[in-house]
């Protein structure tokens, strides 16, 4: 663990990501505390630029504190990504797990479905369950943690059938343990490292993908996001570049921060670059 945690912050990348991706914990930690009120009212006079009227980044449309809605949006974006990637994750590793430990037809049947849900494009998909569902944080969450299991599942079967080769696992299975203790015990936790990986990653994927939506009209209506911010204020972009800018900025700062993040986790889990 110590050496897993001083290979990460040798990597440069890893730590500036790391940084900035506290800033944004911070920002969404500290919103109720600083923007005590709802972003949703009004703050003062619309078209208000940054600066003015001690709003930090000038008003909206509506007259709504750009600053509050980008610091409570944090909260929504951050919750989302984490979310739907806990589903995704849950269900991409047990149907990873599944059928790289299973027999040929369990594994035929698994990898069929996968490969299904591949054809359709991600976002796409997104977009009809929400649209069918009702847009809301929690079906918004479910749409993007179903249209994001796919790549988590097939790296999860190509570790386990992996890891379930090598001469630990066969001891164990001489033992007499369960097929269920072996997976659990001795094949999961030595293919963990790539799928945690991934799993990072995807959370970036799914901060963009509910910005998108959001983007589209298509977020949960009580609850101010980064995407909202920015469709709210393209139709006045010439005007007030700065509706759009600043949630724009906060959108690009968490995925490249999230991105940093997973590849020197990438490096710190990488036996090879580790020792390197």
């Amino acid at each position: 663990m110590n050496k897993t945690l001083k290979t990460f912050l040798s990597r440069p990348a890893g730590v500036v990501g790391l940084t900035l991706l506290a800033v944004v914990c911070l920002m969404a930690a500290l919103a109720p505390v600083i923007y005590p009120g709802s972003p949703w009212d009004m703050a003062g006079a619309p078209f208000m630029r940054p600066g003015q009227n001690h709003m930090l980044m000038g008003s909206d449309t509506m007259g709504r504190d750009i600053a509050s809605g980008v610091m409570h949006g944090a909260r929504v974006s951050l919750l989302i990504g984490i979310a739907s990637t806990l589903a995704a994750v849950l269900i991409g590793v047990t149907l990873g797990a599944i059928a790289g430990f299973s027999g040929p037809m369990v594994d035929l049947l698994i990898v069929r479905a996968t490969e299904v849900f591949q054809t359709i494009p991600n976002f796409v998909l997104a977009i009809l369950l929400v649209a069918i569902l009702t847009p809301s944080i929690w079906t918004v969450i479910l749409a993007i943690g179903i249209v994001s299991w796919p790549p988590l599942a097939r790296l999860t079967r190509a570790q386990v059938k992996s890891v379930a080769q090598r001469e630990f696992v066969q001891a164990a299975r001489c033992q007499g343990q369960s097929s269920m203790s072996v997976l659990l015990r001795h094949v999961l936790p030595n293919a963990i490292s790539p799928i945690i990986v991934t799993a990072s990653m995807t959370v970036a994927t799914a901060i963009l993908i509910e910005a998108a939506l959001s983007f589209m009209g298509l977020g949960d209506p009580n609850f101010m996001s980064w995407g909202y911010m920015v469709g709210a204020g393209r139709t006045v972009i010439r005007q007030a570049w700065w509706m759009s800018v600043f949630p724009g900025f906060a959108i690009l700062i968490t995925v490249v921060a999230i991105n940093l993040v997973g590849e020197a986790l990438n490096d710190a889990l990488n036996p090879r670059i580790s020792r390197a």
